[in-house]
C-alpha cells in the first residue's frame, strides 16, 4: 500500500508553552515526547530545536535522547505547525483499513494487523505512517507509541502502547525473553528439517547508494532465530520464524545466509523467482508477523494474538499447495 506525498500543509506558528511530566510520561525520550506535542512537525526538526537549545528541561539544554523524569518541566517553542482546522491526512479508505486491522485492544494496548506496504512511522520521504494514523484515528489517547517496529514491507500483529507505563512494561518484557514473536516466510528451496536454529551475527552496513543493508560479519552483533518447518511445497517451503535477537532485518538475512531467500525480498532475495512471482500475482516480500504471546501489562493477563495472511499471502500459498 503506497502513501502518495500530500500537498504541503499551511503552517501557523504555535505558542511556548510549559509542561510538567507526570509518572505516566517519566521514562519518554524528549524527542518521542516532542512529536506528540507538535503534531505535525517533522522529526527533522524535532532534532534542530534540541540541538539549537530552544527545547529547555528544568531551564537546562538536553540531549535527544535524554529521558524525561516525574516532575520535569519542558520548555516546549514556538514552532510553525500545520493549522489545527487542516484536513485530516488519513483517506477514509485507510481509516477504515486499519480499524479493520485492530486484532486486540485493551486500556493500555492496541495490537494492529499492520498492512504490507505502510511505514510504521513518516520521514524520509513518507508523509504518513501508522502512528502517525492512529493518532489521528485515536486524538484522545495522547499517549500513543510504537512498542517495536516491523518492516514496511512485513506485514502482521505490531503492537502500539496506549499509556507510558504499558510501554516500559512490554519493553521490560521484550528485554527478558517474555515475549514470543513468531512470523510466517515463504522461502525458495526445500528448508533443511535439521535446521532449527540460525546463530550468526548481523552487522549494518550502507552501500553507496544510500541503501541500508545488513551482513552477516564476525564484527555484528550475534544474532539468533528459530526455525520451524510449516509445509514443503515442491521448490518452496513455508516456515515459522522465532527470532530470539531483534536485529535489523534478522529473518531476512539469515534466510539468505542459509541459501534460502524470502520470496519477494527486494533487497536479498533472487530476482529471477522474485519476477516470476509477481507475474503469477505475489508483488510482496512474503514476511509476515503472524503470531504474538505475551502478558498485558494493563491487564495482567495472558494474551495469544494471531494474524491472518492477508489474500495476496493466501492465494500465493493455495497456488503453490
Amino acid at each position: 500500500m503506497q502513501q502518495k506525498p500530500s500537498p504541503p500543509p499551511t503552517l501557523t506558528p504555535s505558542a511556548v508553552k510549559f509542561v510538567t511530566i507526570d509518572d505516566d510520561r517519566a521514562g519518554q525520550r524528549i524527542d518521542n515526547f516532542l512529536m506528540t506535542q507538535l503534531k505535525g512537525a517533522p522529526r527533522s526538526l524535532i532534532y534542530r530545536i534540541v540541538r539549537k537549545g530552544e527545547v529547555r528541561v528544568n531551564k537546562g539544554r538536553i540531549k535527544p535522547d535524554y529521558k524525561l523524569k516525574d516532575g520535569d518541566i519542558v520548555r516546549v517553542p514556538p514552532v510553525k505547525l500545520p493549522e489545527a482546522n487542516a484536513p485530516a491526512s488519513v483517506s477514509k479508505g485507510l481509516e477504515k483499513q486499519l480499524r479493520d486491522a485492530i486484532l486486540y485492544e485493551s486500556q493500555g494496548l492496541l495490537i494492529i494487523n499492520k498492512p504490507h506496504g505502510l511505514a510504521v512511522h513518516g520521514g524520509s520521504g513518507i508523509n504518513l505512517g501508522l502512528i502517525e494514523s492512529l493518532r489521528q484515528l485515536f486524538p484522545n489517547e495522547r499517549s500513543l507509541e510504537l512498542v517495536h517496529r516491523l518492516d514496511r514491507d512485513t506485514s502482521g500483529c505490531i503492537m502500539v502502547a496506549k499509556k507510558r507505563s504499558t510501554l516500559r512494561a512490554i519493553h521490560a518484557q521484550l528485554r527478558e525473553g517474555g515475549i514470543d514473536k513468531v512470523y510466517h516466510a515463504l522461502v525458495i528451496g526445500g528448508w533443511p528439517k535439521g535446521c532449527q536454529k540460525v546463530d550468526a551475527p548481523l552487522l549494518k552496513n550502507v552501500v553507496q547508494s544510500g541503501e541500508r543493508m545488513v551482513r552477516i560479519d564476525p564484527q555484528g552483533k550475534r544474532s539468533i532465530t528459530r526455525y520451524r518447518v510449516i509445509k514443503s511445497m515442491g521448490q518452496y517451503t513455508l516456515v515459522e520464524a522465532k527470532p530470539i535477537t531483534g536485529r535489523t532485518h534478522q529473518i531476512r538475512v539469515h534466510c539468505q545466509h542459509m541459501g534460502h531467500p524470502i520470496v519477494g525480498d527486494p533487497k536479498y532475495g533472487v530476482d529471477e523467482v522474485n519476477q516470476k512471482q509477481r507475474h503469477l500475482g505475489l508483488n510482496r516480500l512474503f514476511l509476515h508477523a503472524a503470531q504474538l504471546r505475551l502478558v498485558d501489562p494493563s491487564t495482567d493477563k495472558k494474551i495469544d494474538v494471531r494474524a491472518p495472511l492477508d489474500q495476496r499471502l493466501q492465494q500465493a500459498v493455495d497456488r503453490l499447495s
